[in-house]
């Protein structure tokens, strides 16, 4: 854990010009990282605010001076992220894309993660108590989720001659002493107005368990979070989703008591929701993860062309950076008679994919989906099927148990159709695919030269289902 906390304290990642990164982040040091961090623009500095609120992104202000301010000079802001799995998900998206949209303006930026708090549990959206981690998860978690912000952030965008600092806030919580702690920060808190915080009132109305005193801290540990970043860091701005407003606050606030300061600031974006009011980032096998070690690119890839028609306007202005007025035209399109369906999904599909996992992550994925599409020319190769093997069914069959079976036969034994008859159905109605090729022959047998690179099959029961077969 120390190690960790060693890597992550001293490193910053500057995106100009990028840096080549390994599983060992690099350690660059900002001597300059106690100066003002501010820069003189011959054009007019973009607004970030303005930005965020046309594009849907913004949901609240701490205060109105701060459009004024981002205007006028560089300004350093943070996003926290818990280290509660070894991947951030698609709900923690935005927090990337604001940040990038800060860098894209001019600013400089600090990912936190929290390997302190995240010992405690955030109560915010929460029925239950969170599962206490072992220090050995916690550590795995803290490490993936760190690459996965670097992976994303790093990449130049627009000539952005900001910078990406990752920070571990355990670094500063392990020397912290509880009586030091209560006398010169816990004192300033008030207990009525901690109550009153959303996150808090709610699991005391709705949870049989209430909430826990562990819990109850978590808006005063974030808060002196905030209140450290703007000490030692110049950070005078906090991001976060709605649900952290109170969590926000309680560190604006701590700042003004502390350090009789008004330049502190919160920005909190809308939570990734459906037009139904329901969550967008799950999916049947659960969490849609950004780390490609959780979920393939292709898998990534995939999930947005379940976006509705009336959702994927919107998810463009939120989840891309195209302009405005490029979206316009989609919208536009859309209402057109020669309207092709689900272009509008596939283009969000390109640019989330390209901004999670780069243009090499894109071209994998699109790869896949025309080369996997059943009836495709394309020509399956080993390498491309393996590559979708953990996102589909797949078994293991010996040789001889493949050779000379017919298809009908394999599609039941392999557990892609349930029974003969259905898969014979199927193959009358064209949904019967082997290797992308439809089959047409009931009698139609597997040959050695249907054995793709004589490792893999590739079977299909219509479009989405599909079954991995390789030759033991």
């Amino acid at each position: 854990m120390a190690a960790t906390a060693s890597i992550l304290r001293s490193t910053i990642f500057f995106l100009k010009p990028p840096y080549k990164l390994t599983q060992t982040f690099p350690i660059h040091r900002n001597l300059h990282h106690n100066r003002p961090f501010t820069r003189h623009f011959s054009t007019p500095r973009p607004n970030i605010i303005q930005i965020l609120e046309q594009r849907g992104l913004l949901d609240s202000l701490t205060g109105e001076s701060l459009r004024t301010v981002c205007s006028d000079q560089s300004i350093r802001v943070y996003c926290g992220f818990d280290p509660t799995a070894q991947s951030l998900h698609l709900g923690n998206l935005i927090g990337l894309i604001v940040l990038s949209w800060f860098l894209r303006s001019g600013h400089s930026t600090v990912a936190l993660v929290g390997g302190a708090t995240g010992r405690v549990g955030d109560p915010s959206g929460k029925s239950l108590e969170r599962p206490e981690l072992d220090l050995q998860t916690l550590e795995r978690n803290i490490n993936g989720i760190s690459q996965t912000i670097v992976n994303i952030l790093n990449p130049n965008p627009n000539g952005s001659t900001g910078s990406v600092t990752v920070l571990n806030n355990y670094d500063w919580w392990k020397d912290v002493k509880l009586l030091d702690f209560l006398r010169d920060v816990g004192r300033y808190a008030r207990v009525n107005t901690m109550m009153s915080k959303e996150s808090v009132k709610r699991r005391l109305e709705s949870s049989d368990q209430g909430l826990s005193y562990t819990e109850f801290t978590y808006q005063l540990l974030q808060g002196y979070d905030f209140v450290h970043l703007f000490k030692h860091e110049n950070v005078t701005v906090q991001i976060g989703g709605s649900d952290q407003w109170g969590n926000i606050t309680a560190g604006t606030e701590l700042i003004r008591r502390l350090h009789q300061s008004d330049s502190a600031y919160g920005v909190t974006f809308p939570l990734l929701l459906k037009s139904d009011g329901t969550k967008f980032g799950k999916s049947e096998d659960g969490a849609i993860w950004l780390s490609p070690v959780m979920l393939s690119p292709y898998k990534f890839y995939q999930y947005f062309f379940s976006v509705p028609d009336e959702d994927v306007i919107r998810f463009l202005k939120i989840l891309t950076f195209l302009s405005l007025d490029e979206i316009e035209k989609i919208e536009t399109g859309m209402k057109s008679s020669g309207y092709v369906p689900n272009s509008a999904q596939r283009r969000l599909a390109e640019e989330v994919t390209r901004f999670v996992h780069g243009s090499d992550g894109l071209e994998e994925a699109v790869k896949a989906t025309e080369a996997l599409r059943p009836g495709a020319e394309t020509r399956l190769d080993w390498k491309t099927i393996e590559g979708i093997a953990k996102d589909v069914p797949s078994c293991s069959l010996s040789y001889d148990r493949v050779l000379d079976v017919s298809v009908v036969d394999l599609s039941v034994s392999t557990g892609l159709i349930e029974s003969k008859s259905a898969a014979r159905r199927l193959l009358k109605q064209g949904g019967l695919y082997l290797n992308n090729g439809r089959v047409d022959n009931e009698g139609k047998k597997i040959e050695a030269d249907d054995i793709v690179d004589g490792k893999v099959l590739l079977l299909s029961a219509g479009k989405k289902n599909k079954m991995v077969v390789r030759i033991a």
